[in-house]
């Protein structure tokens, strides 16, 4: 019951970042970005911006900063491929594994798919250049990736103490990532709210499908 409980919670979490897709679109849409580029919930929005300013600093750190993640997609995709060749078949492969490489797939298919469906652009020119914001990138990266790394060491890793270390580290460094990105200004706070719903519904259903 409890499972299926975190199952329509994830799917709930889904629909909600859906519905904020669709008044971010439609609801207080204004042009107050960049080269009159316009943004919904404009007056919130441009509360954020304007109490947090521009940190380009604290940008060019998460970005950075955002290899962390992509280095452990390429560290479990190397354990799936290394199992692989070990055990000369795709179904002795780590089930939780193949599974995390199906929720990889998910996550950037999103990000494919947000490139070009264009929701909003960001607050600020990055080398001159309109970027597409929504949904936050870097957000959905941060807190698809480093929660769902902390589950898979939290049945890998033994040793209690180093294994609760990992996880708080990993747990503690997305809610950075999450922040810095926001306080950086280079995303609306409707871009960062996008990611965190999007990602929460994603990893929920994948907690609740990687455990047969």
């Amino acid at each position: 019951m409890k499972k299926k409980n975190v199952f329509y919670s994830g799917v709930l979490f889904l629909v909600i970042f859906i519905l904020w897709t669709i008044l971010v679109k439609f609801i207080d849409v204004c042009p107050i970005g960049p080269n009159g580029s316009s943004v919904g919930f404009a007056h919130i929005n441009g509360s954020v911006r304007d109490l947090f300013g521009t940190n380009m600093g604290l940008y060019n750190i998460t970005d950075w900063l955002s290899l962390i993640p992509l280095g452990l997609v390429a560290g479990f995709g190397l354990l799936g491929f290394f199992q692989l060749i070990k055990r000369k078949s795709l179904k002795k492969v780590d089930y939780s594994i193949l599974v995390l490489g199906g929720f990889y797939i998910i996550v950037f298919s999103t990000f494919i798919l947000f490139e070009n469906v264009v929701i909003n652009y960001r607050p600020i020119l990055i080398n001159g250049i309109l970027e597409v914001s929504y949904p936050s990138s870097t957000t959905m990266l941060s807190t698809c990736v480093l929660p769902t790394a902390a589950m898979q060491f939290n049945s890998r890793i033994k040793n209690k103490l180093f294994r609760n270390c990992i996880c708080t580290a990993l747990y503690l460094f997305t809610l950075f990532m999450v922040f810095g990105r926001l306080i950086s200004g280079v995303h609306w706070f409707s871009d960062i709210i996008g990611g965190i719903l999007l990602s929460l519904g994603l990893i929920l259903i994948y907690k609740t499908v990687c455990v047969k």
